[in-house]
């Protein structure tokens, strides 16, 4: 049974017309696709759609965005013809607890303050790590990080890097998070950086000239971050003319760094940096803010982080032989149906189909709602199934 096929043949008969003249397959696995994509997850929470989300961390990183669909559509193989391209998309709707990091339970923070009160972003500020001679290309190192041995093992110590989020990565039209070159993406705007590392000199003029890393890697080296020369928004930063290990760049491990300033720095002026610095271990609270989850403290090695998490059914649609959930199919069908109609301004017939689009709604809820139940309601005197050692105030253990 091709399910797509009979979602596409059920909105012609909703919409009353059967033929591909009128409007094309193509454009009803559109309202179809926004209708699953945008609107179900939003209206009602699936059990089916309930999955878990794992990943290994990487030392010395602190901040992992939430992961993206590679596009996919028309243009590849097996995929329903003329559909249109669904580009790069959140992969989950969004994270909840329980959280574990290693198999332990840690808490899953969504407000800033609350985190940060915890473990504050404290700035290292050094006023003078350097002087001016004149020219605008200076070698530093901050003095604060540890003397690397080379090879580098974990658990690393050093400074917390610059970061590009969600928005920023699909600004590339590249799934590579974090994004690499050989020079930064000017495409990613000004709003999508958090800077880590800011060096800092005044020009001859006057002018305040300030360098900062980019959020973006060395290709080969990601322990190096590309600098660059932030501007206004949305599209103001500029790149260097060259990078690579000695040009232009952080190392984050090290402390070393190798800058240009737009401008001579004056002979004796001084040179200084803004850094935060990290002891690493491991983590012990996640923060999801900005489609981000960032670690505290920055892991020392690879380490099992796992959530729960609402799956987006983006992918379903790829091709002919995809939406796996048959009993969604007239729900799916009735959906994208009341799009057209309320886009043809077909006022009488949506308002003929809507009790009907609500019922199947109520129908595919129930599903969820029977799993629900099985769970126990919490009271302040119960911690549900599976609690350790804890007992009500009628002496009785749970």
């Amino acid at each position: 049974m091709n399910i797509l096929s009979d979602v596409i043949t059920y909105v012609r008969r909703l919409i009353k017309t059967p033929s591909n003249g009128v409007i094309s397959d193509a454009l009803i696995v559109d309202y179809i696709n926004r209708f699953l994509m945008l609107d179900v997850d939003a209206r009602i929470q699936l059990f089916d759609l309930k999955k878990k989300y794992s990943f290994m961390t990487t030392p010395g990183v602190d901040r992992y965005n939430m992961p993206l669909y590679d596009s996919q559509g028309s243009a590849e193989a097996g995929s329903v013809v003329g559909a249109n391209t669904i580009g790069m998309y959140p992969v989950y709707q969004g994270f909840t607890s329980p959280a574990f990091i290693n198999g332990y339970q840690v808490p899953l923070e969504t407000q800033e303050s609350v985190f940060f009160r915890s473990f504050p972003n404290l700035v290292q500020n050094f006023q003078t790590v350097a002087t001016g001679d004149g020219g605008t290309n200076y070698n530093l190192t901050v003095p604060i990080s540890p003397n690397a041995s080379i090879p580098l093992n974990p658990p690393y110590n050093g400074l917390i890097r610059g970061h590009v989020d969600t928005a920023g990565i699909v600004a590339t039209t590249n799934n590579i998070d974090p994004p690499v070159g050989t020079t930064i993406d000017t495409n990613i705007p000004t709003t999508s950086i958090d800077s880590g590392v800011f060096i800092t000199a005044i020009s001859a003029t006057g002018e305040s000239m300030v360098v900062q890393d980019s959020g973006q890697f060395l290709t080969g080296n990601l322990n190096y971050g590309l600098l660059m020369n932030p501007g206004n928004a949305p599209y103001g930063n500029t790149a260097f003319a060259t990078y690579s290990t000695t040009e232009n760049t952080i190392n984050y491990l090290t402390g070393e760094i190798n800058v240009t300033f737009p401008s001579a720095v004056p002979d004796g002026a001084n040179i200084g940096v803004q850094v935060r610095y990290f002891q690493s271990g491991i983590p012990l609270t996640i923060l999801f803010y900005n489609n981000t989850l960032t670690l505290r403290p920055s892991p020392a090695m690879q380490y099992l982080v796992e959530l729960e998490a609402y799956l987006s059914p983006a992918a379903f649609l790829r091709t002919t032989d995809a939406l796996p959930y048959g009993y969604m199919s007239e729900y799916i069908a009735r959906g994208a149906a009341r799009k057209i109609l309320s886009d043809t301004g077909d006022i009488e017939q949506f308002q003929f189909y809507e009790p009907l689009f609500r019922e199947q709604e109520i129908l595919v809820w129930k599903r969820s709602q029977r799993q629900n139940t099985n769970n126990r309601t919490q009271t302040l005197y119960s911690m549900g199934k599976g609690g350790r050692g804890l007992s009500n105030n009628m002496g009785v253990q749970n």
